[in-house]
């Protein structure tokens, strides 16, 4: 079944395709001027039906690709900025390692210092142990004559007490 009035107005709209644009023009240069011997006139605009002899069918033309030199050099551009980007982002890295080893490095000496600090906390603390069991016997002795004296001197309050009652008494007994 053919279509007809509107609808074949609506597949014909759909199966046109617009002109390309005048950068894929082959017969234009970039400035949009006319190349190679090329001639002003524009060519036949396939929307338009013309005095073409098959009937409306559409001629499609060949996509031209952009000229290489403008490809190489800018894809040249970008390897060189790639290049840039990815050298800075490894010279940071570097960086940050350097900066993590020059850290290790402090750290560990650090680590060393409280080392040899702790050696000789350690190497004093027995020098004081063997030096405080050397005093022991010392400390035993000054122990022992304190429990003495302080026997020596209940001893004494006692004494004295018990003089101030014989006095108290023989003051008694002179008074009468």
């Amino acid at each position: 079944m053919a279509a007809t009035g509107q609808e074949a107005a609506a597949m014909d709209s759909i199966s046109r395709a617009p002109a390309p644009p005048a950068a894929l023009n082959p017969t234009t240069d970039a400035d949009g001027a006319a190349a190679d011997g090329a001639t002003d006139n524009p060519p036949p605009d396939p929307r338009k039906p013309g005095n073409n002899s098959d009937g409306g069918v559409e001629t499609a033309e060949e996509a031209v690709e952009p000229s290489e030199p403008d490809i190489n050099v800018l894809c040249r551009d970008m390897f060189d900025k790639m290049s840039v980007f990815l050298q800075g982002e490894l010279t940071a890295t570097c960086e940050d390692y350097r900066l993590l080893e020059n850290m290790n490095k402090l750290t560990s000496l650090k680590y060393m210092e409280m080392k040899d600090i702790s050696v000789n906390i350690c190497r004093n603390l027995q020098d004081l142990n063997q030096k405080y069991a050397s005093l022991q016997p010392y400390l035993d002795q000054i122990n022992q004559i304190e429990e003495q004296v302080t026997a020596l001197e209940q001893a004494a309050y006692k004494l004295d007490t018990y003089s101030k009652k014989l006095e108290a008494k023989f003051k008694k007994l002179e008074k009468r």
